[in-house]
């Protein structure tokens, strides 16, 4: 897979991404549109990342004032759903496997889950997952004994919750966030 973008898909990118840094303010109010693109501009594998994670639903947006990207769609991304937590389930699981796991998708994209606390952090900025939810990044303990974490928000609190590591549905994906 090649990790270059041609001239106009950059250019196609960096107005979405910058359309939506101005209609959400809120979210990174100390932080300006153009030192942003200066930084994506920068680093070509940034931009790489932050087009997987549009292409793939996730509607990428700087959260505070780190320069840090994290997926605000409304729900969790729909290019992204559909898969086990990790490769170790991924391979352990004897039937109906799914095409591939959130860990090795993530890596792929050059992003990060995100933790608990990250997650608690996005739902104080907007609703997120009222539909759907997100596996998130698990403690190695947790994980261990097989398990895995994900979340939503229901009933206008954010829940926490585990499942098997080797489980998958249909409206559970992963959101991601991109340091740069």
């Amino acid at each position: 897979m090649t990790k270059k973008l041609s001239d106009e898909k950059k250019y196609e990118l960096l107005n979405i991404l910058e359309e939506r840094f101005k209609n959400h303010m809120e979210r990174h109010a100390e932080v300006k549109w153009e030192d942003v693109r200066i930084r994506i501009e920068a680093q070509l594998d940034v931009l790489w990342s932050l087009y997987e994670m549009e292409r793939t639903g996730g509607e990428p947006d700087v959260i505070g004032n780190n320069y840090i990207y994290v997926d605000c769609a409304p729900e969790s991304p729909k290019g992204r759903r559909k898969l086990c937590y990790d490769r170790e389930a991924l391979e352990n699981r004897k039937k109906n496997k799914p095409e591939n796991d959130v860990m090795t998708v993530a890596e792929e994209m050059g992003i990060e889950l995100l933790d608990e606390e990250e997650y608690r952090a996005l739902q104080k900025l907007g609703e997120f997952d009222l539909k759907t939810s997100s596996w998130i990044r698990t403690p190695n303990k947790i994980r261990k004994l097989g398990g895995a974490l994900f979340c939503d928000r229901r009933y206008d609190h954010v829940f926490v919750y585990h499942n098997g590591a080797d489980s998958y549905y249909a409206s559970r994906g992963f959101r991601g966030k991109l340091r740069f």
